[in-house]
């Protein structure tokens, strides 16, 4: 059978993956087809990009299938790679199907030539072929997809030598180029600046294929989506599907949960009544044969037992069509933050890294001011949030902060000690250790499972088993612990759920203190618009 775009077809049925003791994935199930775009959403830790390693084939699930018609790739949030791999190597990879199908094209077309039998079949199939993988532009979409998405031009450059978002950009340049039939991508904007993300966005919208994308962009997921899997719990039990994009998603789940809780409300209570009816009808039927009930004890021996079996039919009816309980609702709380009283606690200006950054006006934050830091990728946004925090000293300029002014920082990437202890355990030894220094007073300390970042049983896992998502939202509570009078948040929605984007965004509106976020995330730089703002230019 031809594999074309046009039948690329995956279909998941009932997947389940656990790791240990620990269930990720239960009952998921799920179809897409080529010119579709089903979009991933879910709670960090909710198992998103297990699902699309699953997918792709490289992790088996516990239970379910997968039938997949058609290519497939997957551009993960991190990507392997030898110490000698190149820009040229991964191209090469990713276009040797192309290649492979213009060569036998040209031997196909010789032995054609050289009237050889079964020639007219052979170059008949190569054609197909190579008009099927669009092989003679196929050189043309690398360099399109490199350019696009503001990838490496330089195609001898070490992968080694790039930074982690430069080589999720020449990875997935190397997917649209390949042009496979079923395209997975895990957070594909993480790394990508204005002009890359609409490039992205259009090349997702005209995709021949099939696209199965996990994603926090919310406008994004607007933009592309025809559908959205949720994968937390549903009072149905399992994953649930949703049409539309993420603004209809938002609405219909918010309405789910309502009744969700409203019916098992009503439960509760209706299975407390017949407890209370089997209880009283339980009492009746020893009463009854008590000897000094009189002439009507006859009466209550015969009536007590159907009414307690009557009871435990309604019991037993009830718990068959009871919805669980739902879930413990995580919602951000941000702890209350206030200023160091006095007026400006942050000056830059002249601020200059060579080949960095060159910051061309100056910067003064008051207690509650409010910055939008914008610029392409190479600007230097990280670079100046570094050197405002005190990370990176510059080689000109002057940088002033408050003695008394704590500046937080969330970086791009934060790395964690790779020791086996609880999320819970790292961030109370962080406590500890700013008290005993004297830069936190202990009375202060908001206790983790307060803010509304992890779970119970989430908060207990060791810092090296939790998702990329969780992982981001310890160190957004590290930054949170420490206090500070100044926040400067540096992509802060990268790999955090929608839904704590939703709530993190409506903080840092309201937070008392200074805040300066550097972002590409379209619907945050909208939410924030009437920001103060500074472009950096490259």
């Amino acid at each position: 059978m031809s594999r074309t775009r046009k039948s690329a077809h995956l279909q998941a049925e009932r997947l389940g993956k656990s790791f240990g003791a620990q269930p990720v994935l239960e009952e998921v199930s799920l179809v897409v087809s080529a010119g579709q775009c089903l979009g991933v959403v879910g709670e960090n830790g909710s198992g998103k990009t297990t699902l699309l390693h699953i997918l792709a084939g490289e992790l088996p699930p516990d239970t379910g299938t997968v039938s997949r018609h058609g290519s497939i790739a997957l551009a993960g949030q991190e990507l392997p790679y030898a110490e000698d791999d190149t820009v040229a190597s991964l191209l090469d990879i990713a276009l040797a199907g192309a290649r492979a199908a213009l060569a036998e094209l040209d031997a196909a077309s010789a032995a054609l030539a050289e009237q050889e039998p079964g020639a007219d079949d052979r170059f008949a199939t190569a054609l197909a072929r190579a008009e099927e993988l669009k092989a003679w532009d196929a050189e043309r979409r690398a360099d399109l997809a490199l350019a696009g998405l503001g990838a490496t031009a330089d195609r001898e450059r070490r992968l080694a030598e790039l930074s982690v978002g430069q080589r999720y950009r020449v990875r997935l340049a190397c997917l649209l180029a390949e042009g496979v039939d079923i395209l997975l991508l895990d957070e594909p904007t993480n790394h990508l600046d204005a002009a890359a993300l609409g490039y992205l966005t259009g090349r997702i919208r005209e995709y021949p294929g099939a696209v199965i994308l996990v994603s926090h962009d919310r406008m994004l997921l607007d933009e592309v989506c025809g559908s959205l899997l949720d994968l937390d719990p549903t009072a149905d039990g399992g994953p649930k599907v949703y049409g539309g994009g993420y603004t209809e998603y938002k609405r219909e789940k918010a309405a789910e949960r309502v009744r969700w809780e409203q019916r098992y409300a009503l439960e509760s209570g209706e299975a407390e009544r017949l407890e209370h009816d089997a209880k009283a009808a339980a009492n009746r039927l020893i009463s009854s044969w008590r000897p000094d009930k009189g002439t009507n004890k006859h009466q209550r021996a015969t009536r007590a037992p159907g009414q307690l079996h009557n009871v435990q039919r309604r019991i037993e009816a009830l718990a068959e069509r009871r919805v669980p309980p739902p879930p413990e609702r995580l919602s951000f709380a941000c702890p209350d933050l206030a200023g160091t009283g006095q007026g400006v606690v942050l000056t830059a200006s002249g601020v200059a890294v060579p080949g960095r950054l060159a910051l061309r006006e100056a910067i003064a934050l008051s207690t509650g001011d409010r910055l939008l830091v914008s610029g392409a990728n190479g600007a230097g946004k990280s670079t100046l949030l570094n050197v405002l925090a005190g990370r990176l000293e510059p080689a000109a300029g002057a940088v002033w902060r408050a003695g008394s002014a704590r500046i937080g920082l969330l970086a791009q990437e934060s790395d964690f000690p790779d020791t086996g202890i609880g999320a819970a355990t790292l961030y109370e030894r962080r406590a500890a250790e700013l008290v005993s220094r004297g830069q936190l007073p202990a009375g202060s300390v908001v206790p983790l499972r307060r803010l509304g970042l992890f779970s119970a049983a989430d908060a207990d896992r060791p810092v090296n088993r939790l998702s990329t998502g969780q992982r981001r939202r310890l160190a957004l509570a590290l930054l949170l612990l420490r206090a500070p009078h100044v926040l400067l948040l540096d992509e802060p929605t990268n790999h955090l759920s929608v839904t704590l984007v939703d709530e993190l965004t409506e903080a840092i509106q309201q937070t008392p203190v200074a805040v300066v976020v550097a972002s590409h995330d379209r619907q945050l730089r909208a939410d924030l618009a009437d920001w103060p703002s500074l472009e950096l230019a490259a």
